[in-house]
């Protein structure tokens, strides 16, 4: 083993694959049997999510693991996690619409390009997957299983919400010196982001870009929703 590389996470190595095959398996089982589950499996999955999530975001805390960089709760997945867990026990529109955008796009550049530096098998590999798999399999479930739909309503409170937490963010790492969400920098491995250009113009690109791609996962659920009995979602 390369002693450079024996102490961090190598992105596309054994683990790192393991992960994807974990997601990709998930997906599956979640698109042939989602539909089939109990009503009663909705609230079953987002206690799931909470009783994941709670501890591995406690151990953060605790002394050995604590980092002001990383170990507050201010990334994008540390709220979705708890907005994938608000849809699923309350069939919330809004939340299901803000599970589906975040996870589809943020939530998967996440998994395909990690910045992470703890390998396999250390808390921090566990709750960055736990996180991000268990996000983006909630929003799968929650539009293809629970047939909770998006609207342009909310997409729009969407999109409201996100600049909110972009704002909140970079005011919070320009006082502190952090960079939570990447919003103040980019981060040291490679992403996404680095298609488009230097800060502060690849925050203004990313907005554009994911507002864009947000209206397209968007538009083509809206067309069906004229059929009301096409969902099980209550709640406007």
């Amino acid at each position: 083993m390369n002693p450079e590389t024996a102490e961090r996470f190598v992105p596309y190595g054994t683990s790192h694959w393991c992960a994807i095959a974990a997601l990709v398996v998930g997906i599956v089982l979640i698109l042939l049997v989602g539909r089939r589950l109990p009503g009663g499996f909705d609230r079953v999955f987002a206690v799931a999510i909470v009783a994941v999530n709670v501890p591995l975001q406690i151990i953060q805390f605790l002394p050995g693991e604590w980092n002001l960089q990383t170990s507050l709760p201010l990334q994008l997945c540390d709220w979705a996690w708890l907005v994938a867990a608000i849809a699923l026990w309350k069939r919330s529109r809004l939340a299901g619409t803000i599970t589906y955008l975040w996870a589809l796009t943020l939530s998967i550049q996440g998994v395909l390009t990690p910045d992470l530096g703890t390998p396999y098998p250390g808390a921090r590999w566990w709750m960055f997957w736990a996180m991000h798999l268990l996000i983006i399999w909630a929003a799968v479930y929650i539009v293809w299983g629970m047939r909770i739909r998006p609207t342009w309503r909310a997409y729009g409170q969407t999109v409201a919400i996100t600049f909110v937490w972009l704002i909140a963010t970079f005011c919070f790492n320009l006082v502190v010196g952090t960079n939570y969400g990447y919003v103040n920098g980019k981060p040291s491995r490679p992403s996404a982001l680095d298609l488009l250009g230097p800060w502060p113009w690849y925050v203004a690109a990313e907005i554009a870009v994911i507002a864009t791609i947000w209206a397209l996962m968007v538009g083509p659920w809206t067309r069906r929703s004229a059929n009301p009995a096409r969902s099980r979602e209550q709640v406007p």
